[in-house]
């Protein structure tokens, strides 16, 4: 459920960073707007590592989505970095390749979880 919801958030704030972006070139404050939506992708990226190694070491689970969550984080970084260093022509690229990644892995997390149901306990 944790890493589901983080999965979500992280899509979300992927959402909303090309929609700051456009804020950016068209609007005074657009950079701090985008600036903040940076922050929350980031923010969202160590959430999602995090539940994903929540779900595995002490939940018992598969240790098989850490490698995407790890690479996702990776990415978010050179991703602010490419921003931070204005390399327009990686940043564009490289943010709706982010926002594919997280649509990938809210799919697979929402189909794990419909293909493992909760075994529900002997009925009286």
């Amino acid at each position: 459920m944790f890493l589901r919801v983080a999965i979500i958030l992280q899509t979300v704030a992927l959402f909303t960073a090309p929609i700051t972006a456009g804020l950016l070139l068209s609007s005074p404050g657009g950079r701090t707007l985008h600036s903040v939506s940076a922050y929350g992708v980031f923010a969202a990226a160590v959430l999602s590592l995090v539940a994903t190694i929540l779900v595995w070491r002490p939940g018992g689970g598969s240790s098989r989505p850490i490698l995407p969550a790890a690479g996702f984080f990776g990415l978010t970084l050179a991703q602010i970095a490419l921003g931070i260093a204005d390399v327009k022509t990686l940043h564009f690229p490289l943010g709706v390749l982010l926002f594919g990644m997280s649509v990938l892995q809210l799919r697979q997390v929402w189909t794990a979880r419909r293909a493992h149901p909760a075994v529900a306990g002997p009925t009286s």
